[in-house]
């Protein structure tokens, strides 16, 4: 298993991580079992947004003894009433909730302490200017929670976390398909309308969030990453051609400032199929071909970083190259650190010498010898 930083948490998180919505309907011994197998495989991020009493113990006692494997993904304003899962900013039901998760999994800190779903302005607004927000950052002084982070499937609400300086990292969905589509405050409105040609490659506030995340370091934990599903069969993909679990893992992967995908697991196979990626060949975890070939939608004369480009004669990563062109190009100084970061590169865009044989294999037809010249001039180098 790889391990990624997260953003500036100082915390390394498994490539791939576990996302723990599914507990709830095994036996709590079958569960147990399932995550102690993803810990034996490397797995140490999960993210436990669930109220239910049920997840929350099996998390617990799986945890047993090793709690220090775990970094935990624990959400705030996600509540259990009446039997039923309830979000709410209401502090009479939050801390309770909270303080339910500790006793649950039996520990005295949480490492993600998640601002829990916001995707609507006016939830957001009021999220930032009540008790809660207090309680939050009251649980982040007192050590409770160690960092701070949210989840939110809506890139405005993503961008203003990032803005506050004190949000560390962000849960966040991200698949090839939501990819394309506008922000929105309505999630369901994600999963379909995907009719139409006229969805052509990243959207730009998205492809925005992802590069100010990577500057600001700010780490992104990913979720949805498999389109509920709906990726892997032809008739419910939007693309009309279907993608594999670790094609989809590869691209959240590749996207700016992710630094692991939280797996939905029901077995030890499924399980063992994710970790599989860590060892998968460029092939087994090609979607660019899956997207350029595609009988809808296009992601042409964009890069994706998808690898395909290599190998370049004179060694340069050349995805790695335009993904930080991506992120300074437009800004009106380059940040320091991305330019850190690109002189740090084994071999830069000024090595480039115009062969041209990385564009004849690009799937999106990026004019990537132009793009070479282009970045060496941004950087100087």
């Amino acid at each position: 298993m790889r391990y990624r930083e997260l953003g500036k948490t100082g915390l390394k998180v498994s490539e791939i991580g576990f996302g723990g919505e599914w507990l709830e309907r095994h036996e709590a011994a079958e569960a147990i079992e399932l995550l102690k197998h993803a810990k034996d495989k490397g797995i140490n991020i999960i993210d436990c947004w669930m109220a239910d009493p049920k997840s929350r113990d099996i998390i617990g006692k799986a945890m047993e003894g090793e709690r220090e494997h775990w970094i935990v993904q624990g959400h705030i304003g996600s509540t259990y009433q009446n039997g039923q899962y309830v979000r709410t900013r209401d502090m009479k039901y939050v801390v309770p909730a909270f303080e339910d998760i500790l006793k649950r999994m039996n520990t005295d800190y949480i490492d993600l302490g998640m601002i829990h779903y916001i995707d609507a302005q006016e939830d957001w607004d009021t999220s930032m200017n009540t008790e809660y927000i207090q309680y939050v950052h009251k649980l982040h002084d007192e050590g409770t929670i160690r960092h701070i982070g949210i989840s939110t499937h809506n890139p405005r609400i993503a961008k203003q976390a990032v803005e506050t300086g004190f949000i560390e990292m962000i849960l966040f969905s991200i698949n090839p398909a939501f990819d394309m589509r506008p922000a929105t405050e309505d999630l369901d409105s994600m999963f379909g309308g995907y009719d139409s040609s006229d969805y052509a490659g990243t959207d730009p506030e998205r492809a925005a969030l992802y590069r100010l995340c990577e500057e600001k370091q700010v780490g992104i934990t990913v979720m949805k990453g498999y389109f509920g599903g709906r990726l892997f069969e032809k008739k419910t993909s939007p693309f009309g051609t279907p993608f594999t679990p670790l094609q989809c893992i590869h691209y959240a992967l590749t996207r700016p400032g992710v630094s692991s995908i939280l797996c939905g697991f029901d077995t030890k196979e499924q399980v063992d199929e994710a970790v599989s990626y860590e060892t998968a060949s460029d092939q087994e975890k090609d979607y660019a071909s899956v997207i350029a070939s595609a009988p809808l939608h296009s992601y042409n004369g964009q890069c994706t970083y998808c690898g395909h480009c290599k190998p370049c004669p004179v060694d340069i990563d050349i995805a790695m190259v335009n993904k930080f062109y991506d992120l300074a190009v437009g800004q009106p100084k380059v940040p320091e650190s991305v330019q850190a970061h690109y002189e740090a590169l084994k071999k830069t865009a000024s090595a480039c010498v115009s062969c041209r044989s990385c564009e004849s294999r690009c799937p999106f037809g990026v004019k990537v010898s132009e793009r070479m010249l282009e970045t060496a001039a941004l950087f100087g180098c």
